[in-house]
């Protein structure tokens, strides 16, 4: 067998065959312990210790993502029959068929088994109830033992490992369907690290950028900022967990960026992820707010619980949509609006990491917030020295320019950002290739900024 030390190496199909190698054994060893706990409770013809002389797979030798992470947290055949149950509705749906049983007295599935109906899905799901019968049984000792596997303090709970959904406030704790991450889940059979993206389970979506550090133009105390959040990435743990100075200071690092539209907010986020080697999620916060009592915080929830534990920079925009000026609380909207507000600061003040609100008007965001941010950084307008070096690195030598055209004119009379300046230039190179050649005239530019002004409301004058 291969160095486990060169898994990292493997394909992605590589990967997945040693997952599948590992996951056969896991599957015959839980269907021999399913088998038996019907044979105990049902038949009675099998004693409870009768468990404990199955013989637990050795996955010490195979160099699968399944195996390191039993080998990882040492688990114990308690801890291997929730992990290999929760898996097996994507991986081989089959082997819980057994429990779709009915109890011939009542005429109703046997409430032993727990388990559920999914909309689609034809097989059995399991829930907490079938992990602790098939490892309790009628032992009520036990079972109040084994409840500790779905406590929040639990590794397979709190490294998100697997969760129990509790869709329906009131039930038993253990009705709630036994779920795998989507991201262990990926790991455990393809191999593949899950990247998110947005949908309805997952209001945040992934940005990145194929710019550098060397396309955006920033004011002097903007890049003092953008080096200090730097520092924290690299230094902020070290700092926090090994220094007595850590005591002092509180989780992660809450910065706020405002400025106008196009001003470079975004890209520099981007650009900290890209040069860090960390995930960047953007939140639309006016998108994330909803008027139904709970939703907001609810997709809220959603982003926090699955960014735990995750190198990820979070990145909410539009932060006027939850952080602009309150207004003196006077109906229950009010009240609600303020709980959100609250609800959203305090995920960021318990966040261990990143965390980057932007704002597109400074003046939007009520002044009582602007404590809870160890850093606020002002994206102004470039000047005019800034704006001809953004003139400048826009340009590529793909395209030639008409000799009229003088970027220290324009960077002195056109007030434009770096975003403005990219969408002239995108507006002539359409305009060039519709004329068949690559030369940008005077009278392109001219009419890009034409068109980039009335976006903005504004004169060609200003």
């Amino acid at each position: 067998m291969e160095n486990t030390a060169n898994k990292n190496n493997y394909s992605s199909e590589i990967k997945s065959q040693y997952n599948s190698l590992s996951l056969e054994k896991e599957l015959d060893w839980f269907q021999k312990i399913l088998l038996l706990r019907g044979k105990i409770t049902f038949e009675e013809s099998s004693q409870e210790e009768e468990l404990s002389r199955i013989e637990l797979p050795d996955l010490n030798n195979d160099p699968s993502d399944y195996a390191n992470l039993v080998k990882k947290y040492d688990m114990g055949p308690e801890e291997r029959v929730v992990l290999i149950l929760s898996l097996i509705p994507h991986i081989r749906p089959s082997i819980l068929d057994i429990l779709n049983l009915k109890n011939q007295n009542f005429d109703i599935p046997f409430t032993e088994f727990g388990g559920m109906k999914a909309e689609r899905h034809k097989g059995f799901l399991p829930t907490g109830e079938t992990a602790i019968f098939l490892l309790a049984g009628t032992d009520l000792d036990k079972r109040f033992s084994l409840m500790r596997l779905f406590d929040k303090d639990h590794f397979l709970v709190k490294e998100k490992i697997i969760y129990l959904d509790r869709a329906v406030p009131g039930e038993p704790i253990l009705s709630g369907s036994l779920q795998l991450s989507k991201e262990y889940l990926f790991l455990l059979t393809t191999g593949e690290v899950y990247k998110p993206d947005f949908d309805m389970d997952f209001p945040a979506k992934r940005i990145t950028t194929q710019q550098d550090w060397e396309d955006v133009v920033l004011s002097a105390p903007v890049n003092e900022g953008i080096s200090e959040i730097k520092n924290w990435l690299r230094f902020g743990k070290e700092l926090k967990n090994n220094f007595k100075f850590g005591k002092k200071i509180k989780n992660g690092f809450k910065v706020l960026f405002t400025g106008p539209p196009g001003t470079g907010k975004t890209l520099t986020a981007s650009l900290l992820g890209k040069s860090c080697a960390m995930d960047v999620y953007r939140v639309d916060l006016s998108m994330v707010v909803s008027k139904y009592i709970g939703e907001t915080e609810k997709n809220l929830s959603k982003v926090f619980d699955m960014a735990e534990n995750k190198n990820w920079i979070l990145f909410f925009d539009e932060a006027d949509a939850l952080f602009g000026k309150r207004s003196q609380t006077t109906d229950s909207h009010d009240r609600y609006a303020n709980q959100e507000v609250s609800y959203l600061l305090q995920r960021i003040e318990d966040f261990d990491g990143l965390v980057i609100l932007c704002s597109n008007f400074k003046n939007n965001i009520d002044e009582a917030f602007f404590r809870r941010f160890q850093l606020v950084l002002d994206f102004e307008i470039p000047d005019h020295r800034q704006r001809f070096v953004l003139w400048k690195n826009a340009i590529t030598d793909e395209f030639q320019y008409d000799h009229p055209i003088d970027l220290e004119e324009l960077s002195e009379k056109f007030e434009l950002t770096g975003a403005g300046i990219i969408n002239v230039l995108h507006f002539c190179t359409l305009k060039a290739l519709e004329r068949g050649d690559r030369l940008i005239l005077k009278e392109d530019i001219l009419a890009g900024i034409k068109i980039e002004k009335i976006k903005q409301g504004k004169s060609i004058l200003h």
